[in-house]
């Protein structure tokens, strides 16, 4: 490290770098014989922190008009990884990058613009995006004016930007998730400079409403409701990442909710990293999930679904208004992540094995027809055989039908990452493919019960096997498949299951769209 970067960053290997510039718009450097300006960089400290500070809402419009024909003639991709975020997210850079005239490719040899959207929650979902970057590199060869991007939460984190600087040279710039907002300025840097812009806020900024979005399913639609986590589970980079946790005002959900159901939208879902904190953060009112929901009810849309819920924060108020039915559907995702309290404990879940089976007991005793789904991590530090079983027993007595199950990844930040990654991989793998042989039994299960039932299907789509196939899901987010016209795509119709298979149902329609929407 030369003595003009010594102090940079302490973050950042900058050996052999020099600094070219510094002022108020950030520092430019020249390493490995391409210029990086810096804006603003990560700093795992400043995400951890929780200030004070009031949360303000802009309205204005994100994208000025001198950038509105920024890209005409020219076509952008986005490839996304990971959760229902990510792709909220990606649906936002959509509707920026056609407010500013470019329009959307699948081929890459096509496009003026490839971003990647990416997730930092699992170590695999990082390897496939420097994957990826290694493979544009003969891309970018060829075609030196594409512009190619990395976004999204693995931006968040300064060992990933560190290793973008020093190995993938060729990309030409950096956000992180809280600046997507910025798009269209860095792009109109990254347009007409020569160098790779980094700009990651540590920090968590305010909220900005008006956001356009470009959502290329006309049928389902994915509806942030708040911000960041506070939860802090110590295997969980995601606080760090998606910063403190901030709602939206339920004024601007529900406008943003009635505008879809004005667009013919049948299915909504209110996202969050931890939905069943929503309104906590509000000083001028006494506003939480369970009085969104019950507001949401009342507009115009066949169904609402919701994700992700934390035990810890799921109330009796929200069961209430859950329970009430009409277009708030049976299924709920809560996710657990083990069976054992003292591995819960070390996760820093702050609940119980029993409060957990007793809010599931809740659950079912509220709403009868509730199916529960959940999340699990095998293998976390000190996960003994004994506390693994207890993972088995909980998805049996809580009532589990299905489940996404992963083997613990440290993650560079977290407070597990200092602990002993003490559980042999062959361990891991094994009790990996216990739980999964558990999951598939439990959803056969569920599903033979099934059989016989008449269920209300919402038609998404024809089979990926057979045209005249046609696939949608019921109420409980079950997957079924029944003979049906490609006309009653976007409709509800009623269905008899007749046979149960792992992962699916089969079914006779029994009546057809307009008959099952009058109904419903």
């Amino acid at each position: 490290m030369t003595k003009e970067t010594k102090d940079f960053s302490k973050y950042f290997d900058f050996s052999g770098a020099k600094v070219i510039s510094e002022d108020q718009s950030g520092k430019t450097i020249r390493l490995n014989g391409r210029d990086i300006h810096i804006v603003s960089e990560p700093d795992y400290r400043q995400e951890k922190q929780r200030g004070k500070e009031e949360i303000q809402v802009h309205y204005e419009n994100a994208v000025p008009d001198e950038l509105k024909s920024l890209g005409l003639g020219k076509k952008y991709l986005i490839y996304t990884y990971g959760c229902q975020m990510n792709e909220h997210d990606t649906e936002v850079m959509r509707g920026l990058f056609e407010e500013m005239g470019y329009t959307a490719t699948e081929d890459r040899m096509e496009a003026a613009v490839i971003l990647y959207n990416t997730c930092a929650v699992r170590e695999n979902a990082e390897d496939k995006v420097f994957g990826e970057l290694g493979h544009m590199k003969v891309l970018k060869q060829q075609r030196p004016e594409l512009i190619l991007g990395v976004c999204g939460c693995m931006s968040q984190e300064a060992s990933v930007v560190n290793r973008i600087m020093q190995k993938h040279a060729h990309v030409d710039m950096i956000f992180g998730t809280h600046n997507i907002h910025r798009l269209p300025y860095l792009l109109q840097e990254a347009h007409f400079g020569k160098e790779m812009v980094i700009d990651v806020w540590s920090k968590e900024g305010d909220i900005i409403e008006n956001l356009p979005k470009k959502r290329t399913d006309g049928l389902r639609a994915w509806v942030n409701i708040m911000y960041g986590c506070d939860k802090f589970c110590t295997y969980c980079i995601v606080p760090y990442t998606r910063g403190k946790e901030r709602s939206r005002l339920p004024e601007d959900v529900i406008a943003e909710v009635r505008d879809l159901a004005r667009q013919g939208f049948k299915e909504i879902t209110l996202l969050g990293q931890n939905v069943n904190a929503y309104g906590k953060d509000f000083t001028d009112r006494s506003y939480r999930f369970g009085d969104l929901m019950g507001d949401i009810q009342k507009i115009d849309i066949p169904r609402i679904r919701f994700t992700t819920s934390h035990p810890r924060d799921f109330d009796e108020h929200l069961i209430e208004v859950l329970a009430k039915g009409g277009n708030l559907v049976e299924h709920i995702h809560l996710p657990v992540q083990s069976g054992s309290t003292e591995v819960l404990k070390r996760m820093s879940r702050k609940y119980t094995r029993e409060r957990y089976l007793e809010l599931a007991e809740r659950i079912r005793n509220e709403i009868p027809n509730a199916t529960l789904t959940t999340d699990v991590i095998v293998g976390f530090p000190g996960e003994t055989e004994e506390q693994f079983e207890e993972t088995l027993t909980l998805m049996r007595e809580a009532g589990i039908t299905s489940a996404y199950t992963y083997i613990y990844s440290p993650r560079e930040g977290t407070p597990a990452f200092d602990m002993a990654d003490d559980v042999p991989i062959e361990v891991k793998q094994k009790r990996l493919a216990r739980l999964n042989a558990l999951v598939s039994e439990l959803s056969l299960k569920h599903h033979q019960e099934l059989v016989g039932q008449v269920i209300e299907v919402m038609v998404e789509g024809e089979s990926k096997n057979k045209a005249s196939v046609m696939s949608g899901r019921s109420r409980t987010n079950k997957l079924i498949h029944f003979e049906g016209k490609t006309e009653w795509i976007g409709q509800l119709v009623q269905v008899r299951v007749t046979a149960a298979q792992t992962w699916y149902v089969k079914a006779e329609v029994i009546s057809e769209p307009a008959v099952a929407s009058n109904a419903g």
